[in-house]
């Protein structure tokens, strides 16, 4: 198929811009936005270029986003960058699973897959998430069967959380609990997925985060599949 030259520039122009910004909004740069969203040329372009790249392009509302899929390293994370950005020094994988794991907690608590909308809370302060955590891991080592189901080895991860110190709430430290969940705010908050309140302690959920869970991750069967995981019974959830 012929794509017309102007076509051609302003999927470059879109595309550019998102490598840039990771994200393209209508009150930004309404030209280039209403370039992808009326033109179907220059969206379908801009998608090609997405997929060369291995990423996706998706627009929600009024922002386009674009997300590097899991396989990809260069505009995302591999394993071992995570681990070095979220853990402690010499981490092993079970202090690099429980960091994803907090992760995935932080995220249950926020959306419950339930109804018209998503989101079942605005906050949580710090304190709590570090409670849930450690109540999930014991949840998880007790539900043995659980454990069987999704291979998650609740042992080692809550061996390799209580390892950890507990220090003053606003230590940034990697070797203690408190510190750890604070590198993962932090890392979080550089990815303008959530935004951290020092002063209150409280963590909320950005637009981006709410539009990616709300139109590309969560579903009934995924929520369920993720409650498994956290070991959540389904009479719990109700």
């Amino acid at each position: 198929m012929a794509y017309e030259m102007e076509s051609i520039r302003l999927s470059q122009a879109v595309f550019y811009y998102l490598l840039k910004n990771s994200e393209l909004t209508e009150s930004k740069e309404p030209d280039l936005f209403k370039a992808y969203v009326e033109n179907e040329d220059v969206m379908n372009l801009v998608k090609s270029q997405g997929e060369i790249a291995d990423c996706m392009i998706e627009c929600y509302g009024n922002t386009v986003y674009i997300m590097p899929n899991i396989s990809n390293h260069h505009f995302g994370y591999s394993k071992a960058e995570l681990k070095r950005e979220l853990c402690k020094s010499g981490a092993t994988d079970k202090e690099y699973y429980l960091s994803q794991f907090i992760i995935l907690t932080l995220l249950a608590e926020f959306y419950d897959g339930q109804g018209i909308r998503c989101k079942s809370r605005d906050f949580i302060k710090t304190g709590e998430l570090q409670n849930i955590v450690s109540e999930r891991l014991r949840t998880g080592i007790e539900a043995e069967a659980e454990i069987e189901t999704t291979g998650l080895d609740y042992q080692s991860m809550s061996e390799a959380f209580e390892s950890l110190k507990s220090d003053d709430k606003n230590s940034r430290k990697k070797t203690t609990k408190e510190g750890m969940i604070n590198t993962i705010i932090d890392f979080l908050e550089k990815q303008s997925l959530i935004t951290y309140i020092q002063e209150d302690e409280m963590i909320k959920t950005t637009g981006k985060l709410d539009n990616i869970m709300e139109m590309k991750l969560l579903n009934k069967k995924n929520y369920s599949r993720v409650m498994r995981t956290l070991g959540v019974m389904e009479d719990e959830q109700n």
